[in-house]
């Protein structure tokens, strides 16, 4: 396991990429994530070990966005099982972007992945909870299971802003409802879904996750299994094909390392033999990745060797 980076040299990388925070921009489409700061920048690195590496403005907290994809996915497998939840929802990496509703007028009438949108929303869906706030409430429990943490909550702003201007999102769960993918609420469901995604983390919270991952669903400080091991690597292989959204060909070639971002402009990667990776600058480019969170994966990866190809 590679271990020689320092919190000096992590600290230096992040200043040569800090040039990068204004050659994108802030998601302003969602109102309360329009006030982020481009220089919040901060890296976090858990190894298999237990330690941790850290610089920048690690205390700043930030909304998982759909990193939470691959979090709600983790628990609906849990609770359905695969046949279940890969019925409604494929396993396809699309070039689409990633709040498209092209790809649902096809036959069969379901998501292509559970990264995107539309596919998203139907996992959030498959969540055992007869409300909202019980399916947020599990989500919730689960992330402080991951994590060790049990201060994590949602960001109610956020989750407001989002509810309320979220009308493609509903556009999309309208159609899989049309079609059976979805069942009941659609505004519950869509309540469940932005609350889900403004669950509130730093980046030494979200390497912890990567680096559960990464453990192949083992707690590293306790040794608890807490997603069965064949669902962790659904969950890596996924982020792999699909977590960079339609650049995650791109990403695999460039860096190589199973990642899922959120346009918060937070990046989780996690590695076997390696860790977790947590990266947030909330600058974006127009695939909605974060501008600073690739070009330091790319040093690292390319520094280390890292990429799994």
């Amino acid at each position: 396991m590679i271990k020689d980076i320092s919190e000096q040299v992590l600290n230096e990388w992040l200043e040569n990429v800090r040039p990068y925070a204004y050659d994108g921009q802030v998601a302003d489409y969602i109102p309360a994530l329009g006030r982020q700061n481009p220089e919040d920048l901060a890296v976090a690195l858990h190894y298999l070990d237990g330690d941790t590496v850290e610089a920048g403005r690690t205390e700043v907290r930030f909304t998982l966005q759909s990193i939470s994809k691959v979090i709600s996915l983790a628990l609906a497998l849990m609770d359905n099982g695969e046949e279940y939840v890969f019925d409604r929802v494929g396993m396809e990496p699309t070039g689409d972007p990633f709040h498209s509703i092209y790809r649902l007028e096809q036959i069969p009438s379901k998501p292509l992945n559970p990264m995107i949108n539309a596919g998203a929303l139907a996992v959030t869906n498959m969540i055992h909870g007869a409300t909202p706030d019980e399916k947020v409430g599990r989500l919730l429990s689960f992330v402080h299971d991951l994590t060790d943490d049990h201060s994590i909550g949602y960001n109610e702003e956020v989750a407001s802003s989002e509810f309320e201007t979220a009308f493609l999102n509903r556009s999309l769960l309208f159609y899989m409802k049309q079609h059976q993918i979805v069942t009941g609420s659609v505004e519950e469901t869509l309540d469940a879904y932005t609350k889900q995604c403004a669950i509130e983390v730093n980046v030494c919270q979200l390497a912890r996750i990567g680096a559960l991952l990464a453990n192949e669903g083992r707690d590293i400080a306790s040794g608890r299994r807490i997603i069965p091991k064949h669902l962790a690597r659904i969950c890596k292989t996924f982020m792999v094909t699909c977590g960079m959204y339609d650049a995650s060909g791109s990403f695999a070639i460039k860096v190589g390392i199973p990642a899922k971002s959120g346009v918060s402009g937070s990046v989780l990667a996690s590695l076997n033999d390696f860790g977790g990776i947590a990266v947030y600058g909330p600058s974006l480019d127009e695939k909605g990745n974060s501008v600073v969170g690739l070009k330091l994966l790319e040093t690292l990866s390319n520094r280390y060797d890292l990429s799994i190809f």
